[in-house]
């Protein structure tokens, strides 16, 4: 894998295992399953994964991608669950995925460190992370980190097995 930027090195392939991961623990989680919530206290999967989906489209703006999350609205900067709002299905989440995904990856793979550099505030105010592209690239891995965990924890919750760590070698992002 060759890369304009050696700051990438540990972020690409965590992107890419993602990109299995989605895959994987999406696996056999019908819609309906997809809105339950534990005692109506937790987010649903049809939420976190939105949350998923719009962290791509983060990395990819701030890549100078230019497509736009179709469901922003619903899911921009970690926004909480709202019973009241009409969310799209899984299958509708799922393609926004494809669509999105290879296209922050090329992107990735040609990111520069000045790009990377770039000063980009996200709020976190925390003395020893640098507020940069990078870094909310970086949280960006780690917030999706976080979801697949909580669906993870949903899927036992379902009565279905955990999420496999199979490799489908057709996703090349």
């Amino acid at each position: 894998m060759e890369t304009a930027s050696k700051k990438l090195a540990i972020i690409i392939p965590a992107y890419r295992m993602h990109s299995q991961s989605f895959k994987n623990v999406l696996d056999g989680i019908t819609e309906e399953m997809g809105l339950k919530r534990i005692d109506n206290k937790t987010n649903h999967i049809v939420w976190m994964t939105g949350n998923i989906v719009n962290c791509r489209y983060w990395i990819g703006k701030l890549l100078g991608i230019e497509d736009k999350d179709p469901y922003e609205n619903l899911f921009s900067e970690g926004r909480a669950l709202d019973e009241n709002l009409a969310y799209p299905t899984l299958e509708a989440l799922k393609e926004s995925f494809a669509s999105i995904s290879p296209k922050v990856y090329e992107k990735l793979l040609t990111a520069t460190d000045e790009e990377l550099d770039k000063a980009f505030s996200f709020g976190m105010n925390v003395p020893f992370i640098p507020e940069n592209i990078l870094n909310f690239i970086g949280m960006c891995i780690g917030r999706e980190d976080y979801l697949f965990g909580q669906i993870g924890l949903m899927r036992k919750m379902l009565d279905l097995k955990g999420m496999s760590y199979n490799i489908d070698p057709s996703i090349s992002y």
